[in-house]
Formats: structure tokens, sequence, C-alpha cells
């Protein structure tokens, strides 16, 4: 009965907003990102990767390496692998090239967002915390937005994406080990526990450890099986590329729902304008907020172009998404099957537990910190970190498709509020890129001062140069 009712006003509240909203939002303010920042995703590239090693100033905060990985833990899940899969199921291959281009012009929207969170950042004990909610009042004063962008994010991802991360974790280990989901609820909800009671600090220690390994090791094994299917390569890309703008999609109405498809799963997994990953860009300590906004716009490049495609090739290569009958984590299993053999649904399965469960870790901070920002109460923490785990179990053991429904409305609504603050906010994000540039253009290591752009306020942690 309730299952009946949410599903009746999901359904429409996804397509209202995700047909007449959100795609045209999200192109629309990345182009206009991309031309204002001159491409800064394309010329910045390569200071990207530089700056993604660089050792912080003191030890307060974490390194730019380790809020990259918090921001990868949450990128680098289910979106990845079972994500990609429907995109391509429902949408054809098609959805692919849409998933490129939501990313290519997401970086800007990332560089943007996140340097915001970090020029709007605050100081907590020897860490830093920051976000949407944070310039939403401190940039634009409205606190009573940021709070409700708090709740929702909160809302999003400590509770329903977590919801969809144990949800693919015990569809894919019910497939393959044949282990009842309440068995895997509660494993899921002991290790969470044991983390998520540990602090920032020890989330940090494991997504760096987890995130590095485990992206390596899935990529590696897509690089076998193209280099294995060399020869099918080429008709692969013509695939995805007819599919994209075939004249036959256009009459049927398919170029629809790959852009769709592929804009949907593509912004579930990079996050790219959600305002999910600026929560972990503000816990950097770097000396000029450009830094950590371009190191998360590197983290879309790697999320989307990198391992969403990985799983998008080993799915097209083994032509089984037209079959029927499978979807989802399903779908993914069934392909690396075809490319690797028998072993290949246990790799799956593995490979989704270490994807999902370190997402599961990541969206628990970003509910953490909005959590602090409405109410920094030691009691309401308590009461999250426990609705957080009953919510992995209730995953573990719910339909997928209501999840998924429910994850994509969420994020529907999140990335609409966040989208039109940063547009607003946006040419703070510029003149900081700019002050960014003068200086590495004189040969110097950036160092940002608040007095640099005439006229900023509520960036306390850049006043006096005290990080």
């Amino acid at each position: 009965m309730i299952e009946n009712a949410l599903n009746w006003l999901v359904g429409p509240a996804n397509n209202f907003i995700w047909t007449y909203i959100l795609i045209g939002l999200l192109l629309l303010i990345g182009i206009w990102f991309t031309f204002k920042t001159k491409f800064v995703q394309i010329r910045l590239f390569k200071e990207m990767f530089r700056l993604i090693f660089e050792k912080k100033d003191s030890n307060d905060g974490v390194s730019p390496f380790q809020a990259f990985t918090i921001s990868a833990a949450s990128r680098v899940g289910t979106g990845n692998v079972a994500g990609v899969a429907l995109a391509i199921g429902i949408g054809g291959p098609g959805a692919v090239f849409w998933m490129w281009i939501i990313a290519l012009i997401g970086m800007a929207t990332a560089f943007v967002e996140s340097t915001l969170a970090q020029v709007y950042k605050v100081k907590d004990g020897n860490t830093f915390r920051g976000g949407p909610a944070y310039y939403m009042q401190k940039a634009l004063g409205f606190r009573k937005l940021g709070i409700a962008f708090a709740i929702l994010l909160t809302l999003c991802f400590g509770f329903i994406f977590n919801a969809v991360q144990s949800n693919t974790i015990s569809q894919s280990f019910m497939n393959v080990f044949g282990i009842p989901d309440w068995t895997i609820g509660l494993v899921l909800v002991l290790l969470t526990a044991i983390i998520i009671f540990g602090g920032v600090q020890r989330i940090v220690k494991v997504t760096q450890f987890i995130v590095p390994i485990m992206a390596t090791f899935y990529l590696l094994i897509a690089l076998f099986i193209v280099v294995m299917n060399i020869s099918e390569v080429p008709a692969m890309f013509k695939l995805i590329f007819e599919h994209a703008f075939g004249i036959k999609e256009m009459v049927g109405g398919g170029i629809g729902a790959a852009m769709m498809q592929g804009v949907r799963r593509g912004l579930f997994s990079n996050e790219a304008g959600m305002g999910s990953v600026p929560n972990a860009a503000a816990t950097a300590n770097v000396s000029h907020p450009a830094k950590q906004g371009l190191v998360q716009s590197l983290g879309v490049f790697f999320d989307t172009i990198m391992i969403c495609s990985a799983t998008a090739f080993i799915i097209l290569l083994a032509g089984l998404y037209d079959k029927g009958g499978q979807d989802g984590i399903l779908l993914t299993q069934a392909s690396m099957e075809v490319h690797v053999g028998a072993w290949a649904p246990y790799f799956i399965a593995i490979a989704i537990m270490f994807f999902a469960f370190s997402s599961i870790i990541g969206n628990y901070y970003y509910g953490e910190t909005n959590i602090e920002f409405i109410n920094a109460h030691k009691s309401w923490m308590i009461i999250y970190r426990v609705a957080v785990l009953a919510m992995v179990m209730f995953g573990a053991m719910a339909k997928v498709a209501l999840i998924w429904d429910m994850a994509d409305l969420f994020m529907g609504l999140m990335a609409v509020i966040n989208l039109v603050v940063i547009l607003l906010l946006g040419n703070v994000a510029f003149k900081v890129l700019e002050d960014f540039r003068m200086q590495r253009r004189a040969g110097l290591n950036p160092v940002f001062k608040a007095e640099s752009i005439p006229g900023l306020k509520g960036a306390e942690c850049w006043e006096d140069q005290k990080k």
C-alpha cells in the first residue's frame, strides 16, 4: 500500500523535474560555466593532476588527495556499474554519449561549486566543513534555504542513496552467492557502524585505501576486455554515435530516451552540479580555493569518462544489452561472463561490494556535515547515524525500482536548488580562478587572500591566512 502510494507520487514528480527543468538547466549552466572559465576543464587539465598530490600546509583538515578520495568514494558506486547498465538497457547505446557530454561540461560546473565550497568553508576544530548550505548562508545570507538544502541532502545521500548502494550489494550477492538479503544487510550495518562512529579521520583512512585500489583493478579488467575485443571497438563507437543521433532513434523518440537516461545516470554517478561533492571539497587544506576546484573537476573525468565508460564498453562489447530479461547489476555480470568466463559474476559481486560500500561511507559524511550545519548538538549526530544504519538495512531488503526512482527525485530537487545558487555566485568562482591563473603565470605557488576580491564577505578562513 505504502509502496504503491510512493510510486504514484515519485513517478510523475521525476518526469516533470527531469523532462522540463533539470536536463536543460544542467546543459545550459554547464555550457555557461565552460565559456566563463574559458574552458577550464581543458586548459588546466594537466594542472589538475599536479594539484591532486600536493601536500597540505599544516595538520588541519585533510590533503587534496584525501578530499578527492572522500568525493570519489561517493561518486564511484552503483552508478558506475548498475547505473550505466540501466541507462544502456533503457536508453540504448546512445545514452553513453550523453553521459560523456554531461561529464565534459559538468567538469566546469564541478569546478565552480567546489571552489565556492572552499571560499566559504568554516573551521571546525582541526577540520574544515563547508558545502552548498554554507555558501547559501554566508554568501547569500539565506540560512533558511541552506537548512532546506541540508535536510534534502541528508535525506538524499544519508538515507536514499545509501539504500541504493546496499540494495545493489544485496541484489548482486544474492544472485551470485545465494546469501539472504537480511544477512547481507546486517553485515553492512556492522561494517558501516564501525567506520562512521570513528569520525572523519577514520572515513578518510578507509576511503583513501579502498578507492584507488578498487578503481585501478576495475579499469585494468576493462582494459583487458577492450584489448581482447579490439577488432570490435570501432563498431562499438559507431553504435554509440548512431544511437545518439540516428534517424531511426529520432523518429522513434529514442534520442530523447538516450539523452534522458545518459544525463540521469551520468549525474547520479559524477554528481556535478548536484551540490554533494562541495561538502568533500571544503575539507581540504589548500593554499588557494581554485586548487580543490580543479581537483574535484578531475573527479568528474575520473568517474564518468573512465569508470562509467569501462562498464559501458564491457556491456556493449558483450552484445547482451538488447536481449531483454536483465538490467542493472545483473546485465553487467552477464556481460562480464561473456568476456572472461564463469568467474565473472563473482568478480563483479566483489567489485560492487567495494564500490557501493565506499559510497555508503562517503554519502554518510555528506549528511554528517549538513547535520552539523543545521544543529551541531551531539544528540542529533547520534540520531542521524542510527537512521543511516536503518536505511542501509532497509535498502538491502527493498525493491530496486522504487529505490532508484526515489534517488532520481531527491537528486533532481537538490541539483535544481544548487544550480540556481551557483549560477548566482558564479562570478566569485570566476574571479578566484583568474587570481589563481595570474599567480601561476607569475611563477608562484598560488596563495589566496580574501582581499584579493573586493567586497568578498563570509570568507573568514582566507582573511588572515590562518587555515
